[in-house]
């Protein structure tokens, strides 16, 4: 069991180690909507919740400072919208960012590690409770839909990333929350 626990903290450690963002990372490119179209995490909350999740949208809006406002939206099934919030702050290295999650109570180390800005955008990201560490990695397109192609560019870096294959999923679709005013989190 000892041996187990330490081969798989081996993995995550060279997992997150192995982490680079894309080069050339461009704050001003990467601003705007999105649709966040692929999610993928061996997180335990994940196996109970993939089935309900759809196609949301994001807005990327950077601060002056060089942070990055993440704005969330999902509408429910029953007509509400799912919303949440995050400054993510900007590191030493263009393109990865850390903020701490008070809606679930994590810390997150995200890179975007591959971007056409017109296209797709996909994000790795290391989220540590309680000293636990999951990798969560998203699909992000400036439409609803993705090609079958940049699908599985998502489904290889996700395994690559060490997700296993029934945890990374392509999200259907979905109709959009009411657009709101977007304000930083604090």
């Amino acid at each position: 069991m000892r041996t187990t626990v330490l081969i798989v903290l081996t993995c995550v450690l060279s997992v997150c180690a192995a982490v680079t963002p894309v080069q050339d990372f461009s704050l001003e490119k990467i601003a705007g909507k999105w649709y966040l179209v692929g999610f993928a995490t061996n997180a335990e909350w994940f196996v109970t919740q993939k089935d309900s999740m759809k196609v949301g949208t994001v807005m990327f809006v950077p601060t002056e400072q060089g942070d990055l406002h993440l704005s969330y939206a999902t509408l429910n099934a029953d007509g509400t919208c799912w919303r949440m919030a995050h400054l993510a702050n900007k590191t030493e290295t263009p393109g990865r960012f850390v903020f701490h999650s008070k809606t679930w109570n994590n810390d997150n180390d995200m890179s975007i590690v591959d971007v056409v800005y017109d296209n797709y955008a996909l994000s790795h990201t290391i989220k540590t409770q309680e000293g636990v560490s999951d990798v969560l990695v998203k699909l992000y397109s400036r439409t609803p839909e993705t090609t079958a192609d940049l699908q599985q560019k998502f489904i290889q870096y996700s395994q690559t990333a060490g997700i296993q294959p029934e945890n990374i999923i392509v999200l259907p679709k979905n109709a959009e929350c009411p657009e709101i005013e977007a304000t930083p989190a604090p």
